[in-house]
């Protein structure tokens, strides 16, 4: 009926072979690179492209109102073909096929591992380094002539608008909009005059509320240390007055003596 259950296969096949590729080409590189090199190739834009390159969209049967929002349908076709070969022939020749037949034909391997393309963990990496506030906000929906959902992102540094991104799932419309607001980063000096003007404003008055509470605890503690003085006092003058009566008391009672 479909392909959802070769494209379960070959997504973890495909994982699998493009990270022994990848071991192998780049010595030494730690993890890290490894691993975002990893998901640079077997992202949904990259293999789109492959799938295209291939000639496996004009092999793809499809409704009417899946071709209008083909975003993700070659990708996942090109995941359904891995699953296949590793099916008929075996891991060793789907990474060969990935190897000489789709990689060194397509894809320039030092070229990508050099290529940003998780936009918003670059933004929200820039945002931590350098202590600003940054909110992605789900800002609208709506859908295209054939009722697919499309997605709006909106981005603000410091409560400032910095950028929108539209696309049929909410995390490309993120992407769109931190890649938008990455470029203002970069290019828009009024941008970035206008953000950082906004952080100061916003820690002189975080400092402000700091110095305020911390007065206020002052202030109870020596409310508290006052109240307890007066706690530690209380006993004493009451052992005065109480003796004072008992002197009165007993004077008023004693006989007195005859001139």
């Amino acid at each position: 009926m479909n392909n959802e259950r070769l494209e379960f296969l070959g997504d973890a096949i495909l994982d699998a072979v493009v990270a022994d590729i990848v071991y192998k080409k780049f010595e030494g590189k730690k993890e890290g690179f490894l691993t975002n090199t990893r998901s640079k190739i077997v992202q949904r834009d990259t293999l789109n492209h492959v799938a295209v390159k291939i000639g496996l969209d004009k092999l793809i049967k499809y409704t009417t109102k899946q071709s209008s929002h083909n975003s993700y349908m070659c990708g996942n076709a090109f995941e359904a073909l891995i699953g296949a070969i590793y099916l008929d022939r075996g891991y060793e020749t789907c990474r060969i096929f990935m190897e000489e037949r789709i990689i060194n034909q397509y894809l320039n391997l030092e070229k990508i591992s050099r290529k940003e393309v998780n936009f918003k963990s670059k933004l929200i990496e820039w945002s931590q380094k350098n202590k600003f506030e940054v909110i992605f906000d789900l800002t609208g929906q709506e859908t295209d002539e054939n009722q697919n959902p499309i997605f709006e992102t909106t981005v603000t540094v410091e409560n400032i608008q910095s950028g929108k991104g539209k696309g049929y799932s909410k995390k490309e419309s993120q992407q769109e909009a931190a890649h938008e607001t990455l470029n203002k980063i970069k290019n828009d000096a009024q941008f970035i005059d206008a953000i950082f003007a906004a952080k100061a404003a916003r820690e002189n008055v975080a400092c402000e509320a700091s110095k305020t509470e911390e007065k206020t605890v002052n202030t109870i503690a020596t409310t508290s240390e006052i109240q307890a003085e007066q706690t530690n006092e209380r006993p004493e003058k009451d052992r005065r007055i109480i003796a004072e009566a008992e002197e009165a008391a007993f004077n008023e009672c004693e006989p007195r003596k005859e001139a």
